[in-house]
């Protein structure tokens, strides 16, 4: 059973708040037999075109919306289609609204050829301007979505998610069975398995994507919601440090190692309006990271960060951990939201196909990208950090650290390795290479310490209320500083590092 467009605005929007904005379609060259068929396509579809456009509410938010119809002609989009596509994405970008968009289609409409295939261009390029005028397109693909329309607008979502079991992809079965006479391969193009390579955010039904649609739109408003600590909220800590970061070096490393230790993900159970999200967008993902939209006490950001859970053995972050990081700073400074990063790694992957598929340069992308960023900045120290993969998401604004967090270039035991070749030195290492919270405050490598009372796996829940607290508190004092003063003094910042 396909969703119609009517249908799906009518499960997507509020009850009687959507507005056409469609005029009735432009006049195109057509043949007798094709005038024909859209006449019957007409009938079919009871929709004059193969998209509709217009704008409603969203739980009572105001946004602008596209839908396709699929009975109209396999929903593909030729001249007509692709002008009202384009004028209604011209019409939000000047309206300043959200934009939704629901596409499924066949793709190109053959009937008109060659001039309909190049209509993709235009409705990407509409797309491309209003995301660069800061205002959010999210994407929600329908069964089925091919060929152009999946290359074009129905790739280009800050967010994108799909109907279960949806058909997606770019050449379409029975014409790739045409072209080699065999099969195209089973599972590969469906949208829980594109949610598994990376290229999409989620697989949900439209009732659940309305929540999720609503709770995106929350962050990416990117205005601050005055939250009142609840009860057993703790208040933002100013010290910098308590009784137990006077303890060795080593001991602050075991302790950062304890299965119970809380991560990222117990960080984001703190948080409101949360939206996870997945992947590059280019058919990668990496799950030892966390990816999602979140506000924190109220604060909008974009927040990325390992996920120690999510750590095994040699099963640790590789280069596409690194090019999902690269997507997240983007989407942050496109969408002008701060960005959180959390640090909490083993270290990067060891591995030949990390090597051949470019770990190292992805890490020096990060690091370039990140003290280059055009938002607002915080990394947090959350627990271990190894070597380049802590690296990649250091350089911020702000540098949070729990006070059992660490910084080093290799675990103590790789530094014992390279300097002694045994690790039976590493606790001595640790104390001589200054890793300690309270080492990289004095350097100024670190900011501010979150304290632990006196360790964050002994009080999971309170830790993780006071380092959301904290890192609400950076991102409110982030957010009144003009853009220009915060980039000279993160150029500053880094340039005097080490320096007497």
């Amino acid at each position: 059973m396909r969703i119609s467009a009517r249908e799906l605005l009518g499960q997507l929007l509020d009850s009687d708040s959507y507005i056409s904005w469609d005029r009735p379609p432009v006049t195109v060259a057509a043949s007798p037999r094709y005038r024909e068929d859209l006449h019957k396509a007409e009938l079919a579809a009871g929709t004059d075109e193969a998209v509709l456009t217009g704008e409603g509410l969203l739980r009572g938010r105001r946004v602008a919306v596209i839908a396709c119809e699929f009975a109209f002609l396999a929903g593909s989009i030729g001249v007509a289609a692709a002008e009202r596509i384009v004028s209604a994405v011209e019409r939000a970008t000047e309206l300043g609204l959200p934009l939704v968009a629901s596409p499924t289609s066949g793709g190109t409409r053959m009937q008109e050829g060659t001039i309909a295939f190049v209509q993709m261009v235009k409705i990407a390029g509409a797309v491309a301007v209003h995301k660069a005028a800061g205002y959010p397109y999210l994407v929600y693909l329908r069964n089925p979505t091919m060929g152009g329309v999946f290359a074009s607008w129905g790739s280009l979502g800050h967010i994108t998610f799909a109907e279960p079991d949806a058909l997606i992809g770019f050449l379409g079965p029975r014409v790739y069975k045409a072209l080699y006479g065999r099969d195209f391969p089973e599972g590969v193009q469906v949208a829980e398995n594109l949610y598994r390579s990376g290229v999409i955010d989620g697989v949900l039904p439209v009732s659940v994507f309305r929540r999720i649609a609503h709770r995106a739109l929350s962050v990416l408003s990117g205005v601050p919601d005055p939250v009142a600590a609840g009860p057993g909220w703790a208040a933002p800590v100013r010290e910098t440090a308590n009784a137990a970061a006077d303890v060795p070096a080593w001991e602050s490393v075991r302790i950062s190692r304890r299965p119970g230790r809380p991560g990222i993900r117990d960080l984001l159970r703190h948080v409101t309006q949360r939206v996870p999200l997945s992947g590059t967008g280019q058919g990668e993902s990496d799950r030892t990271m966390v990816h999602a939209l979140a506000r924190f006490r109220g604060q909008p950001c974009i927040v990325f960060g390992h996920d120690r859970a999510g750590q095994q053995g040699e099963h640790t972050m590789g280069p596409a951990a690194l090019r999902e990081a690269r997507r997240s700073m983007a989407l942050a400074q496109e969408l002008r939201l701060p960005l959180v990063l959390v640090i909490d790694t083993v270290g990067a992957a060891l591995s030949k196909e990390a090597e051949e598929r470019g770990l190292a340069p992805e890490i020096a992308r990060c690091i370039a990208d990140l003290v280059t960023l055009d938002t607002p900045t915080v990394s947090v120290l959350l627990g271990q950090g190894t070597g380049g993969g802590a690296l990649a998401l250091l350089p911020a604004d702000r540098v949070l650290a729990a006070t059992h967090g660490w910084l080093a270039p290799l675990p103590p035991e790789g530094a014992s390795a390279i300097v002694y070749r045994d690790t039976d030195h590493a606790p001595e290492l640790a104390d001589a290479q200054g890793i300690r919270a309270t080492d990289l405050l004095a350097d100024g490598v670190v900011d501010r310490i979150v304290p632990e009372f006196p360790d964050a796996a002994d009080e999971p829940v309170d830790f993780a209320r006071r380092m959301v607290a904290a890192i609400a508190e950076e991102l409110t004092e982030l957010r009144a500083r003009p853009l220009d003063e915060i980039r000279a003094s993160r150029h500053t910042r880094y340039r005097r590092l080490g320096r007497p």
